[in-house]
């Protein structure tokens, strides 16, 4: 009996070892399928993923230095970025709305040209200029008026540059050293400072447009005065007789005429250039 017993408990267990092995094959199939399964989802999960990574490496891009308020900020941007797009981006970094900045690199920032057109390359340092909606109504208040006041106080005088007081500094000629003009341009403000000109007492007189510190710095002879652009509250030109491809210019930097600051013989083709730098087109006027 035992030996029987002993044998049909071998066969019980021959028997039996079947199922487990077909039970654990169809298991090993099913865990198969599985990992394949899981499989084809990683891949098609990891070959979306890296597509969209593969579209944004092909994107060329800048890295920016924005310098706002005293505060400096890293900013990277596609290079075919216009300087609106430019604007928005500094909008999120600052919180300063696009109306209220004046944007700067080698002068004021065209809003439809992108980066690629300005030339802009890594690590170039961009100058943010700008305030709140209350500080910049209370600083343009008065500047309108001002500026009214003169363009009405033109209208009734005779041309600058027949005024005596304008006429002892023109009737000495143009200067020798002045930089060329070009009549009827636009051009953006040079990288080197603007000399050659003249100012009241006739003495040679250079301007140079510190963006990075918000100054225009008037440099002679004898010293070298740095307003702040800020403070000027209003900038005026004319033409200068005869010689039309050349302005006369005033920096007011007071609340009257008689703080106006006098540059003769300023190419035209860097007019625009100057006043949109100074006053910016963001200001209402």
């Amino acid at each position: 009996m035992a030996t029987q017993d002993g044998s049909e408990e071998v066969i019980m267990e021959t028997e039996e070892k079947p199922k487990e092995a077909e039970q654990l094959g169809e298991d090993g199939e099913k865990s198969e399928a599985e990992t394949h399964t899981d499989a084809g989802n990683a891949t098609t999960q990891d070959s979306s993923i890296s597509n969209g990574d593969d579209a944004d490496d092909k994107q060329e891009t800048v890295d920016l230095k924005i310098i706002w308020n005293k505060n400096k900020y890293d900013l990277k941007i596609p290079v075919d970025s216009t300087g609106a797009k430019l604007k928005e981006s500094i909008h999120s970094l600052t919180g300063l709305p696009p109306a209220m900045q004046k944007v700067m690199y080698k002068g004021l920032l065209p809003e439809d040209k992108t980066l690629r057109e300005i030339k802009i390359t890594n690590g170039a340092k961009i100058m943010v200029v700008g305030s709140t909606i209350n500080d910049v109504l209370a600083v343009n208040t008065p500047k309108e008026v001002i500026q009214q006041e003169v363009k009405a106080d033109e209208n009734k005088k005779e041309p600058l540059c027949r005024q005596k007081q304008h006429r002892k500094v023109l009737d000495k000629g143009k200067p020798d050293d002045i930089m060329p003009a070009i009549k009827g341009a636009k051009e953006r403000l040079p990288t080197v400072p603007l000399s050659g000109m003249f100012n009241k007492s006739g003495g040679k007189v250079r301007l140079t447009f510190k963006l990075e510190q918000d100054q225009l710095w008037l440099g002679t002879k004898e010293r070298t005065e740095k307003v702040p652009m800020g403070s000027i509250k209003n900038v005026v030109s004319e033409p200068i007789e005869g010689h039309e491809d050349y302005h006369m210019m005033a920096f007011q930097l007071g609340p009257t005429e008689a703080s106006q600051y006098w540059v003769y013989w300023v190419p035209a083709q860097f007019v625009d250039a100057i006043k949109d730098t100074i006053l910016g087109k963001w200001q209402y006027f």
